[in-house]
């Protein structure tokens, strides 16, 4: 029995840390709330296909927008694949409705070319964008999107970005219709575009 104790202790113990840690990034990074709600606005950034622009989209469409980087190991591509398969799941006219976006806070490694070969891995339909350091940090200013670079000496990849992990349903006049926190389930994403579509 006082086996089961002491296990039953360590259990808690893993899942205050786990919920502690969660609670600490979306504090740190997924936390929008910190620089207050985000007043989104318009979208203009050179594109993997052309000059993207929020205003070009149709009047019953709605941006996808995710701001992450190419070199990402875990929050970026997960996040692309909640798109994916919440994309997957809605019915052919209403995912036509859809334009999933991912502007890159990496401009100095990501490139067009490497944004488009990048993700192509999650499907046709996703566009990648990015922009000048100043023209980045003004447009996640009116998203609440915070980021930094984080030193990695050790590394090939020599640094990493820490970074905010939203994704917001946009309109063509940049008005955030819905902002789905970080999750690895892609329920919430889903569930938020039938209600926004």
């Amino acid at each position: 029995m006082r086996g089961k104790g002491v296990w039953a202790g360590i259990a808690l113990i893993v899942l205050l840390l786990a919920v502690g840690g969660a609670g600490w990034y979306q504090q740190q990074f997924g936390g929008d709330e910190r620089a207050g709600e985000p007043v989104g606005g318009p979208i203009t950034l050179p594109s993997t296909e052309g000059e993207f622009r929020l205003e070009a989209l149709g009047e019953e469409q709605v941006a996808v927008v995710f701001f992450g980087y190419t070199y990402c190991p875990d929050v970026c591509p997960m996040s692309l694949a909640v798109v994916r398969q919440s994309l997957a799941e809605l019915a052919p006219e209403q995912r036509e409705r859809v334009v999933p976006l991912m502007v890159s806070v990496d401009p100095e490694r990501d490139t067009l070319a490497r944004l488009e070969e990048y993700l192509a891995f999650f499907g046709e339909r996703f566009i990648g964008a990015t922009g000048s350091q100043a023209r980045l940090e003004e447009l996640a200013g009116r998203y609440g999107v915070v980021w930094r670079k984080v030193e990695a000496p050790d590394s090939a990849m020599a640094y990493t970005i820490d970074h905010s992990s939203s994704l917001y349903l946009v309109d063509r006049e940049g008005e955030i219709l819905r902002r789905v926190l970080y999750s690895p389930s892609h329920r919430g994403l889903l569930a938020a575009l039938r209600e926004t579509l």
